[in-house]
């Protein structure tokens, strides 16, 4: 079970996920590439960069963001970013579960985070960070934490920046077997669609013949 602290309460801040195993992750799957790209002309379809701004969750996520003194045109929130990608170009092929999440980020604009669950140490907690607390995000050096973050963290560290960036110590890779799904939700944004993003990840997974277990909301 991942709890939530007093912070993470205050705010609103809340996660739907689940624990996922036997997954099989490829470095290029068709139906997944194909998902990821009906997802971009979906967005394409539906918005440009200037009006993404007025989607009802892009504002809901921005104003959380600015809620913890964090620039949201500055530092996006995921499903925003990949959003933003999507309409300028197409998003770039990572693997096939990393890739899966991404196109239903995008089709749903609800952050959501895979991690290898096979990495992850003891229990997991969506709180307050500690100020000067180490965090290694992917693509980049590792970054002191100035205390006002919300993170998801274990026993050994930070894995996710809520509701923006993952940790390179708990990313899915090519021998990843064992995955927790998390999508990010916040005040404003149908808890229902927050659900409905990791049970979309779940059922497709589930097709492929892994074991999904149960969807559950932070308490």
């Amino acid at each position: 079970m991942i709890t939530r602290d007093q912070y993470a309460k205050e705010l609103g801040a809340y996660l739907y996920y689940a624990a996922v195993k036997g997954v099989e992750v490829a470095e290029r799957d068709e139906e997944v590439e194909e998902m990821l790209r009906m997802a971009e002309e979906e967005l394409r379809k539906r918005y440009t960069l200037e009006s993404l701004r007025e989607d009802p969750k892009v504002q809901a996520y921005r104003k959380f963001m600015w809620r913890i003194g964090i620039d949201p045109t500055k530092v996006r929130p995921a499903s925003e970013a990949l959003a933003r990608r999507a309409l300028r170009s197409s998003l770039p092929n990572i693997n096939s579960l990393v890739d899966l999440g991404n196109a239903v980020s995008v089709r749903r604009l609800v952050p959501i985070g895979i991690y290898d669950l096979d990495k992850t140490a003891g229990k997991m907690e969506l709180r307050k960070a500690e100020e000067g607390e180490p965090f290694l995000p992917i693509g980049r050096g590792e970054v002191r934490l100035e205390g006002r973050e919300l993170v998801l963290a274990d026993e050994e560290g930070v894995m996710h920046l809520f509701p923006y960036r993952d940790s390179r110590r708990t990313m899915v890779t090519l021998e990843t077997k064992n995955a927790l799904v998390a999508a990010a939700g916040v005040p404003g944004v149908p808890e229902e669609e927050v659900r409905k993003a990791v049970e979309e990840i779940l059922e497709f997974l589930k097709k492929r013949g892994a074991e999904v277990g149960e969807v559950v909301r932070t308490p």
